[in-house]
């Protein structure tokens, strides 16, 4: 895995709070090669739109790549090794999704973070994330890397318990945040996305969140 990919300094980090870290643009000089590898995974997994336990379809639609994927079904949510739908094994993780990752966590203080599990979720424009707790992994101790691609997004992040007051981050296009630590298990979440137009990506949002699920 070449870690020398970011050679670029980054633009800025902003320390949101204790455990959550923001790292304005640090996808930028890798932007067109992991398009270029979402493209791939999107073509031989393709995006699906699941449904929560109880039934309701989720408003974005999402796929995987790594040794597991997430899943959520009427049997709940979890980590699969295979796609529900075709059942064959998660496209692996590409080097550009890795060293993005590890370079992310460490750049946020959270060192040799290998993660081994990607979610990949498509944002239409009206596509929203509610507030939730990220804890279907086995290991609490490794932090959660989100990059946002595409549009612009609002993201919230909140406490550990669903009620506490969260903070709205603004997010554009190359963005990472980077949350672990005591605030690993915090809530959080995505508003709507609005009307708009990105210049590679049209009318959507990419969100890549990666995490050590096994």
């Amino acid at each position: 895995m070449n870690l020398d990919l970011f050679n670029e300094p980054l633009q800025t980090r902003e320390d949101i709070c204790a455990g959550v870290v923001l790292l304005r643009g640090f996808a930028l000089p890798s932007q067109n090669l992991l398009l270029n590898d979402i493209n791939s995974i999107i073509t031989t997994a393709p995006l699906q739109k699941l449904s929560t336990p109880s039934g309701l379809p989720m408003s974005v639609t999402t796929t995987s790549c790594g040794e597991a994927g997430w899943v959520s079904d009427s049997y709940g949510y979890r980590y699969s090794k295979r796609n529900l739908k075709s059942q064959k094994n998660w496209p692996a993780m590409p080097n550009s999704f890795l060293t993005l990752a590890h370079q992310a966590a460490f750049t946020a203080g959270f060192g040799n973070f290998l993660p081994d599990s990607c979610l990949i979720n498509c944002y239409k424009v009206g596509a929203k994330m509610s507030l939730h707790q990220d804890k279907d992994e086995k290991d609490f101790s490794q932090p959660i890397v989100s990059v946002s691609l595409g549009l612009p997004a609002t993201f919230l992040i909140g406490g550990l318990m669903r009620t506490d007051k969260t903070i709205k981050i603004p997010l554009v296009h190359g963005d990472v945040i980077v949350w672990g630590a005591n605030a690993r298990l915090f809530f959080h979440g995505v508003l709507p996305i609005k009307t708009g137009r990105h210049a590679l990506l049209g009318e959507q949002r990419i969100n890549l969140t990666f995490r050590k699920a096994l």
